[in-house]
């Protein structure tokens, strides 16, 4: 996954990020309830790694944990996803302004580099949008800003349910170009340096991504 951080280095690390890279792409079903016992016969591990794995992906907001029923993946619903896309428009709005001020010029480089490559995906008409390229674009724009704990904010605490409602729910037509073009001129702003445009368009284009999934809940 384009914005993995951390190497996995353990048996815990390997289990926590395959089982969140597959509640993110629905292979453990949206609101199933999570087994220990079932879980560490199918990944292979004991229940305590189950178990960590877990309360990890709590943090994620991937899962949850409610009384008498225990530990269940998050359903997803329309409320839901207007409640994540609010913070999201607001979080990563703030990281292409401060983008626009920090990255460097190399950075900023990289990151048209980066749109020329998606520019020929959606010429050939490929779907960029909900796979690691689109996702890779908003990473490096957060990393850009270079602010820690914004950076944590996203990546540690809802990036993960933000890839899980696009994956599932899926992104196609016309949308798919459009999109593209919102990301050209976020790229244009943060390389002219005007920060108050470059969040102004990032807010935009998430409201937008918002309405477009949004429709396809109800």
């Amino acid at each position: 996954m384009a914005f993995e951080s951390k190497p996995a280095v353990t048996s815990a690390d390997k289990t926590f990020y395959q089982l969140r890279q597959d509640i993110v792409e629905g292979v453990v079903p949206a609101g199933s309830k999570l087994s220990e016992t079932e879980l560490s016969t199918t990944y292979g591990v004991s229940r305590a790694v189950i178990r960590e794995a877990i309360n990890r992906l709590e943090s994620c907001h991937i899962v949850e944990r409610k009384a008498n029923v225990g530990a269940r993946v998050v359903a997803l619903t329309s409320d839901g996803l207007l409640e994540l896309y609010q913070v999201r428009e607001s979080l990563e709005g703030m990281a292409a302004r401060l983008a626009a001020k920090n990255m460097t010029p190399d950075e900023v480089a990289e990151l048209e580099a980066l749109l020329q490559s998606h520019f020929q995906d959606v010429k050939q008409g490929e779907s960029y949008y909900q796979e690691a390229g689109d996702v890779d674009f908003h990473y490096r724009i957060i990393l850009g800003s270079k602010n820690k704990h914004l950076i944590s904010m996203l990546f540690d605490g809802i990036y993960h349910l933000v890839r899980m409602y696009r994956v599932q729910l899926g992104m196609a037509g016309p949308r798919v170009t459009t999109a593209f073009d919102e990301h050209k001129h976020i790229v244009q702003a943060i390389a002219n340096r005007d920060e108050e445009l470059a969040e102004m368009l990032m807010r935009r284009h998430i409201m937008y991504s918002k309405n477009n999934i949004k429709n396809k809940l109800s």
